[in-house]
């Protein structure tokens, strides 16, 4: 007598299932390739040479260094830090969601389809996603909640947190100079 797999023709079976991408490592930073995310996350716009100075290094091990912090990833990229409401996006809120419980995926490819979400995740506890919006006013924030956020498949509520005041930048100002912020 044959024994059939249980788990065949079934979609629910471990191969159906995304795969996850493997585990990296987190790279292995010493006291000077902390000292330069550090600097680096203060401002993102100085150049080697200062960099180099500010770290104490010759300006040879700055660029190789940061240049092997960005082929590890450790450092993903330059931006600038803007003014929300000097940009038009006076209105600031955080979005908590629930969602149905086999849905983050259709979820989470939406989520990133809506250009006033700048920042999401998705989390464990009393909601399953909270994200950062930033809208030019309060009409576009409910349009956003009741025709948008309500319109995507498994999204079962949201509440709506206003930001009043927040603090300046990712960040910004949360650690003493030459030492990087706390991860």
């Amino acid at each position: 007598m044959a024994v059939s797999d249980p788990s065949a023709g079934r979609t629910d079976a471990p191969e159906a299932f995304e795969r996850r991408p493997a585990r990296r490592m987190a790279a292995t930073l010493d006291d000077i390739d902390r000292a330069i995310v550090g600097a680096l996350l203060r401002d993102g716009r100085m150049s080697i040479r200062a960099l180099a100075e500010r770290v104490r290094v010759s300006r040879a091990n700055a660029y190789s260094r940061l240049d092997r912090l960005l082929r590890e990833g450790v450092v993903k990229g330059f931006s600038a830090r803007l003014d929300p409401a000097q940009v038009g996006l006076a209105t600031s809120a955080y979005l908590t969601l629930k969602i149905e419980q086999n849905s983050w995926r259709e979820v989470r490819e939406q989520l990133r389809r809506l250009p006033a979400i700048h920042h999401f995740a998705l989390t464990g506890g009393d909601f399953d996603v909270i994200a950062l919006v930033r809208v030019p006013d309060q009409a576009a924030l409910r349009e956003l909640v009741l025709y948008d956020l309500h319109a995507i498949p498994g999204v079962r509520s949201t509440r709506t947190l206003l930001i009043f005041d927040e603090s300046p930048g990712e960040l910004a100002g949360e650690w003493t100079p030459g030492e990087m912020p706390p991860m």
